[in-house]
């Protein structure tokens, strides 16, 4: 893997923040709590996680126009959004959380490949900060996170394994995959495509084996992150 940094309480104004980097990858990530649901949940007793995911303009060589100027977010960011949304949720119990929403906002600062398995790596961190600060205030007094949950990028460059692309590896990549997992090893995601050969039983599997290793690496920096505030 490329050096991966955790900064966790980045931000002073938010309940719960991280800035992760991967290599030249870097991510703010900040958790928001609220005391309203999504109608879908009024007056149930739960609560909900969600995220939202943006990308500063000169995060890339060449500038990206702000897509609030284009008046809505293009496919890509609301796809990103939902991965990161559905990732935490899936090591959340919503009824522990109550009634409330906890917002993770994900602003890539700059970006040289994996934005959304960095975005997914921070926001876990920022909202579990955020998290115990609920707890330390006795607003929550259940247990609310299951487990923990982290993401890495994994794919088949020059017939051989690879881990955690930068964007040029990830550009030129035969195959390139992007990994949810838990703590305790179960998948959340495993999206794999085929960018210019298709690949058999034997390289997913070397992707499989690639990405558990790179998830137990980062939630053991999570886990240092969390514990040092």
């Amino acid at each position: 893997m490329r050096d991966v940094e955790i900064l966790p309480n980045f931000l002073k104004t938010a309940e719960g923040s991280a800035l992760v980097k991967f290599g030249n990858t870097h991510v703010l990530c900040a958790a928001s709590v609220e005391s309203t649901v999504p109608h879908f949940l009024r007056n149930s007793g739960k609560g909900w996680v969600t995220a939202e995911y943006s990308m500063l303009p000169r995060a890339t060589s060449t500038r990206t126009p702000r897509e609030v100027t284009k008046g809505h977010p293009s496919g890509r960011t609301q796809e990103i959004q939902r991965l990161i949304g559905r990732s935490l949720r899936a090591v959340v119990d919503l009824d522990a959380l109550g009634e409330r929403s906890i917002i993770l906002d994900c602003d890539v600062i700059q970006a040289d490949g994996g934005t959304r398995v960095a975005s997914v790596t921070g926001a876990y961190v920022a909202l579990a900060i955020a998290l115990k600060t609920l707890t330390d205030y006795k607003q929550v007094t259940k247990p609310v996170l299951l487990d923990s949950v982290a993401a890495v990028s994994v794919g088949i460059f020059g017939g051989d394994g690879i881990l955690d692309l930068c964007y040029e590896e990830d550009s030129r990549a035969e195959v390139d995959a992007n990994v949810v997992m838990t703590g305790a090893g179960k998948f959340v995601e495993f999206q794999a495509t085929a960018e210019h050969k298709a690949f058999d039983d034997e390289q997913m599997d070397l992707m499989r084996v690639l990405a558990k290793a790179g998830i137990a690496a980062l939630t053991e920096l999570q886990r240092k992150a969390i514990a040092s505030v």
